[in-house]
């Protein structure tokens, strides 16, 4: 009863990379102006925060200045972070069906570039926006530092659960011989 149970919610498991996906659509549905907009608040209130760190009063020319410089490297570090979510989402379910090691990686890595490619395509559509391979770049890298945080997880528990066994802990631990 309690396998079976199990077994339904196994495709649940995709749920969290389903939203994703739909938070990573609607960031791509935004225009031109909107995007660069939530950019810009975002490079704002880096300065203003740092602006009171150093407590330093800078003139609105510095800040826009400042504001220029951070926006480029803010918008792609989003994209980085977006796929680096989403690959950590999509090998989650992967992992729940039985897919392990370098394929787990691939695939999950693949998937986040091909979803990356047509988030572009998406983008063609959008007022003000275009598509761009250095974008899809960009967030393949993000997607392959996220499969390699998975990667790493796995390697480290599996490691762990392996000592566990050798030290023959039965008790406490969760690990059965």
């Amino acid at each position: 009863m309690k396998k079976s149970f199990l077994h339904r919610l196994k495709p649940l498991s995709f749920l969290p990379a389903i939203l994703m996906m739909c938070v990573i659509f609607s960031f791509s549905g935004q225009n031109g102006t909107q995007s660069s907009g939530l950019s810009q608040k975002v490079a704002r209130s880096v300065i203003s925060v740092t602006e009171r760190a150093l407590d330093k009063e800078w003139e609105e020319d510095i800040v826009n200045k400042y504001i220029d410089i951070l926006q480029f490297p803010i918008r792609k570090g989003a994209h980085m972070s977006e796929y680096f979510l989403l690959c950590c989402l999509i090998s989650f379910p992967l992992y729940v069906y039985g897919m392990r090691g370098v394929r787990l990686f691939a695939a999950a890595v693949l998937f986040c570039a091909a979803f990356a490619a047509t988030d572009e395509y998406h983008q063609s559509f959008i007022g003000g926006r275009t598509p761009s391979v250095r974008d899809v770049c960009i967030d393949t890298i993000g997607a392959i530092l996220g499969g390699g945080a998975v990667r790493l997880v796995c390697v480290l528990t599996a490691r762990r659960q392996r000592s566990a066994r050798r030290e023959g802990c039965t008790d406490g631990c969760g690990v059965q011989p």
